[in-house]
């Protein structure tokens, strides 16, 4: 019993001392802070997509510009534009632009980073451990899972140490594992109209409104 006693005094003392080391909710929030405080950020990054169907997965490099919640995204396929309401995402091979309003969970696909802004209202969060980042910096490392039903089972998170901004998000959905490696980040103070598909630039593109 005594030594039963000790085992268990020892797992409270080190999950106690975890529980003070490490303030997820600091951590988190002082990253939010940063990114807030640039006003607007430009990132270029590597995504890596994997389908757990069929095992089929693909890489491309590519940069978003974002802007609270605003964002411009390029890749070699396609340009998505949301102004914070609308999203249009011109595709090159089709030149077809598609017109939608796109839910929560449509915008954290896209652009992950907005998983910093609104995380408290809509995911539980776990502190995971530390790791080592992509470009070998320490980071810590955090788990989200949805509070209700969504498309989305979990998002990971890596967060590095000294610079308080992430690294590394790896969104897992049922049949879709997206990893988005962070190359750069700066801060970009771009104006609202680079955030709004504008036709002049695209003018024989078909315009297909889901909305």
């Amino acid at each position: 019993m005594r030594r039963l006693a000790l085992i268990i005094f020892s797992i409270l003392t080190i999950t106690g001392m975890s529980a003070q080391t490490v303030d997820a909710e600091a951590i988190l929030n002082k990253t939010s802070q940063t990114y807030e405080a640039w006003g607007g950020v430009s990132v270029k990054f590597t995504a890596y997509v994997r389908m757990e169907m069929n095992g089929a997965s693909e890489s491309f490099e590519g940069m978003i510009r974002m802007k609270k919640n605003k964002f411009v995204l390029a890749t070699p396929e396609m340009i998505t534009w949301f102004d914070g309401t609308t999203q249009w995402t011109y595709m090159e091979r089709s030149n077809e632009v598609n017109v939608i309003t796109p839910s929560d969970d449509d915008l954290r696909i896209m652009n992950p980073m907005t998983l910093l802004q609104d995380y408290k209202k809509d995911f539980n969060v776990m502190y995971n451990g530390e790791s080592t980042t992509a470009h070998a910096r320490m980071a810590y490392d955090f788990h989200f899972t949805p509070k209700k039903k969504s498309d989305i089972e979990k998002i990971e998170v890596q967060i590095e140490k000294n610079a308080s901004l992430p690294a590394k998000l790896v969104v897992r959905m049922r049949n879709q594992v997206l990893s988005v490696v962070i190359d750069a980040m700066k801060a970009d103070d771009s104006s609202d109209g680079i955030f709004t598909f504008s036709k002049d630039f695209y003018p024989n593109a078909e315009i297909v409104d889901l909305r």
